[in-house]
């Protein structure tokens, strides 16, 4: 416990402690949008199948264009891309607003959905992204790095359970639009926060760091792509577990409860994502990987079986301990195979495999749920869960690629150089030698 609590001390040093704040807040308005949309266009059109065609276009916009933010991001840095996202995304998000209220039609709202999908700032993956790039630059040691993954997926973990809830309140007790309202509002103060905060300049992009102008076409190795495989089919899991509780909690004749059972996963993923910092070197990713998606197939079976909502809330509680550790050490697989000039891209790519996974099952367990009731949208949980543990059984684990080291100085030379010799540069965004995460 003590060294936890000292792992995460030295991670709050490396970001101080503004940083933490202003990107957690900045992430709840991705939290916020997706249900708060269908809930606003279900109130004000009185439909729920426009609600999801809107929903559904957000979804896409994210999907489609977050790694196109990611790749802006690596090349022309985080500050511009973030500012201007930000600036998007609080525009169209009022926009829906004020069009839901209006009583626009589903295609303009669809198409306003869309532009609010597309221009979320990512700020879980960018601020990922310049974690890890702090910590490399100050030249932190394997724990501290795993630290930062471990306390970063928390602050996701965290943001979507509070960001529904929020919604959720604020649309019991005010209107939804107040919920969206509010979103657009952080979006715009945190989203620019997030962006101008000084360690922005960690992540300048290759254009402003001096780096060669050549772009890099070279493809990342296989197990980046299982891996986002492995976060679409945790997207599913996702989704799915959100369409059985809802049919499960309506047969029981306690809707209400739906959203209280999938928060008590989340918090359970949270506390259990932190506590992750604390485990040793020796399980190394592969393992990891390999534990969690097994812990979320064995875990996920229950669910077909629970039929009252005591049953629920253990089953639901006691998945949602694997969940965290398989986000977290995917996002750590991808930190360690992806060359750091392409990092905030891959980031971006796997946080919307997990958006993109998760529109999908909850389109395919819905339609389950209503012809074969709550066990149908679980099985695809199950389903999921199975083919996430077979990728990680099956794919190949590559020693990550070594950067690119200056050339020593020769061994003849009179007088050696001091402290340019080994510049941290270089090695910046890269892990350090093999015993970090090992995986033999």
């Amino acid at each position: 416990m003590i060294g936890t609590v000292h792992t995460y001390r030295k991670v709050i040093a490396l970001t101080g402690p503004v940083l933490p704040l202003v990107s957690f807040l900045a992430r709840l308005p991705l939290a916020m949008c997706q249900f708060g949309s269908v809930l606003l266009i279900a109130e004000t059109s009185g439909s729920l199948a426009v609600a999801g065609t809107v929903g559904g276009t957000l979804s896409a916009g994210q999907v489609v264009c977050g790694p196109i933010l990611g790749r802006l991001a690596d090349r022309r840095g985080q500050r511009p891309v973030v500012l201007a996202a930000a600036a998007v995304n609080a525009v169209a998000t009022g926009g829906l607003v004020a069009g839901a209220l209006l009583g626009l039609a589903t295609v303009p709202l669809a198409a306003v959905g869309a532009v609010a999908g597309a221009s979320v700032p990512l700020v879980g993956p960018m601020a990922r992204t310049r974690s890890v790039a702090l910590a490399h630059r100050a030249g932190a040691d394997a724990r501290t790095v795993q630290g930062v993954h471990s306390f970063e997926g928390t602050l996701d973990e965290v943001s979507f359970v509070i960001g529904p809830a929020l919604v959720g309140l604020a649309a019991l007790v005010v209107h939804p639009a107040v919920a969206l309202g509010g979103a657009a509002a952080l979006v715009a103060g945190f989203g620019t926060a997030f962006a101008l905060h000084p360690t922005a300049a960690v992540t300048a992009g290759a254009r402003h760091a001096g780096e060669p102008g050549v772009r890099d076409r070279r493809r990342p190795p296989a197990v980046v792509y299982a891996v986002r495989g492995s976060l679409l089919l945790q997207g599913a899991m996702f989704g799915a577990a959100q369409a059985g509780i809802a049919a499960l909690t309506a047969r029981l004749g306690v809707p209400g409860q739906a959203g209280l059972v999938y928060a008590a996963m989340g918090v359970v993923s949270a506390v259990v994502g932190l506590a992750l910092g604390a485990l040793p070197l020796r399980f190394g990713l592969r393992l990891r990987w390999r534990m969690a998606t097994a812990a979320a197939l064995v875990f996920s079976v229950p669910l077909v079986l629970t039929g009252s909502l005591a049953g629920l809330y253990v089953t639901v509680t006691v998945l949602g301990a694997a969940y965290a550790p398989h986000l977290i050490t995917a996002f750590a697989l991808t930190e360690r195979h992806v060359r750091p000039a392409r990092l905030a891209e891959a980031m971006a790519f796997a946080a919307s495999a997990v958006v993109a996974g998760q529109a999908l099952a909850l389109a395919l367990s819905g339609r389950l749920a209503e012809r074969y009731g709550p066990s149908g949208a679980f099985l695809v949980a199950v389903g999921a869960a199975a083919l996430a543990l077979v990728l990680a059984l099956v794919t190949r684990m590559p020693a990550p690629e070594p950067e690119p080291t200056p050339t020593p100085e020769p061994t003849s030379a009179p007088t050696p150089a001091p402290a340019p010799a080994k510049p941290f540069i270089p090695r910046q965004g890269r892990r350090t030698p093999s015993g970090d995460y090992a995986d033999r």
